[in-house]
């Protein structure tokens, strides 16, 4: 069993680590060498596990860390009751209890730098399995008379960018914690939608 293991934890280790990296610097600035001097690799051990090289690597990083939030959103929100506001608020909360994901980023330099299919097929997965999600959240609760909306995909890539953005706020700048200012924003964003609270599903 140790053979069949130790090669499913190296390559787990060298996705976090390429992780890591693409998150914090972006897809054209991180090299293949940086991953493997951080795990104290060498390039061949890299190809062994992506004969593909960094495109076909950040391919699959992306993905798992695109299905991980997807995953992550769905059982925060299948957690948090039934209220627009708690759903909204449980998967802000979620989003930032993980590393930021730079989707700006993304979508401007990331995305652009690979073979067009597989920028648009990264982007499409990123929009079903985010904003989709928000988005069924909020056509509920259009539905359920809780609040207004016309554009609930709008507003739910909206509430994400916004979310995602709190990463960004240095500590030293931080009145309170970056879940309470997130609730406060969905408050905020739910009462320009004419919130109704106590309204029943």
């Amino acid at each position: 069993m140790r053979k069949i293991t130790e090669p499913l934890a190296a390559r787990e280790r060298l996705l976090d680590a390429a992780e890591n990296l693409f998150s914090e610097h972006g897809y054209s600035a991180v090299k293949l060498r940086d991953i493997a001097a951080l795990l104290g690799l060498s390039h061949a051990s890299l190809y062994y596990h992506f004969p593909g090289g960094k495109e076909s690597l950040f391919i699959e990083v992306t993905e798992r860390n695109l299905r991980r939030h997807g995953a992550g959103l769905d059982a925060a929100i299948a957690a948090a009751g039934s209220s627009v506001r708690s759903r909204l608020r449980a998967a802000s909360g979620w989003l930032l209890s993980q590393p930021p994901m730079d989707l700006i980023r993304m979508a401007r330099t990331d995305m652009p730098a690979l073979a067009p299919a597989d920028g648009r097929r990264l982007m499409d997965l990123a929009y079903g399995l985010l904003i989709l999600r928000l988005k069924a959240v909020l056509d509920e609760a259009v539905v359920d008379g809780e609040i207004g909306c016309r554009d609930t995909g709008l507003v739910a890539g909206g509430l994400i960018g916004l979310v995602e953005s709190m990463h960004a706020i240095p500590g030293f700048a931080l009145r309170r914690s970056r879940i309470e200012m997130a609730g406060e924003l969905v408050d905020v964003m739910l009462a320009g939608l004419g919130y109704q609270e106590g309204v029943q599903r």
